[in-house]
């Protein structure tokens, strides 16, 4: 059954030390209880896309049980890594801060994103670990931008003998330089140490670029003890239809079902780093 979603609610999030957001918030919190409260970000290679763009899998997330922030953070290559990065996890803070007003007393709260997102979703997961806090009780990583050598098979088997991509254009105006490429928050694919991270769900398409890279990151989270759900969608189109108006996007049944059963999956409380 799918969740009857209220409009999206423009808002703007202040943070200190970075300039002002603009966020949409869809959903609402159930009444007398807590309902999972996800940060999202959408996706675009770091350089394009925005809270329109976005609205497909933050409706996902909404018509799943949560109550979704959505948020248009800084884009490359006006602003290059860290900022953005930077920015989703100061967001993160301030959204914990109003957790309770958002969802409800005790509302898990999980970082979400698409393609590019999902580079920095898994990215902010790290940082929340290592500078202990928020507390995340989960990360969503759909179709995931992990690994600047665009050298996986599944994005060979897209992009054929061109040197120049989408993805890698991107890249290369996140990265300010190459030895950006070896900071476990610029690039996750890299990370070494992926313990006592929060439980993951990593989803992509049987036929998208993004794919291998996906699945490599969640076996590797796996192999450090993270609790991992990982999906393949059939025919899915993605990550570009992720990024089409209207909603829903294709296999948006069946990508729902995989949001619903993970964030609502019983879970022990987070644990916050020491």
């Amino acid at each position: 059954m799918v969740k009857t979603v209220s409009p999206a609610v423009p808002c703007t999030l202040a943070l200190p030390g970075h300039p002002a957001m603009a966020t949409r918030v869809y959903g609402r919190k159930a009444a007398g209880g807590a309902t999972p409260l996800v940060l999202h970000l959408h996706g675009g290679s770091f350089v394009t896309g925005g809270l329109d763009s976005g609205e497909c899998v933050a409706q996902l997330l909404a018509e799943a049980g949560a109550v979704v922030v959505s948020l248009a953070y800084p884009l490359a290559p006006a602003h290059p890594f860290p900022q953005a990065v930077e920015a989703v996890h100061a967001a993160l803070e301030q959204i914990y801060k109003q957790r309770t007003r958002l969802a409800g007393a005790g509302a898990g709260l999980f970082v979400a994103g698409e393609e590019a997102g999902g580079n920095l979703a898994a990215a902010v997961a790290l940082m929340a670990r290592d500078r202990a806090g928020p507390p995340l009780a989960g990360q969503v990583l759909i179709a995931p931008m992990l690994d600047p050598c665009n050298a996986m098979p599944s994005q060979r088997a897209a992009v054929g003998d061109r040197t120049e991509c989408r993805w890698s254009i991107g890249w290369q105006a996140y990265l300010r330089s190459p030895r950006d490429a070896e900071h476990p928050y610029a690039v996750p694919a890299f990370v070494q140490r992926l313990a006592a991270l929060p439980p993951a769900l990593v989803l992509a398409g049987e036929d998208d670029p993004m794919r291998d890279e996906a699945m490599a990151y969640a076996a590797r989270l796996a192999q450090a003890g993270v609790p991992v759900r990982t999906a393949l969608i059939p025919s899915s189109g993605w990550p570009q239809a992720l990024e089409q108006p209207p909603h829903p996007c294709p296999c948006a049944a069946t990508t729902r079902e995989h949001l619903q059963a993970f964030l609502h999956a019983p879970t022990p409380p987070p644990t916050t780093p020491s």
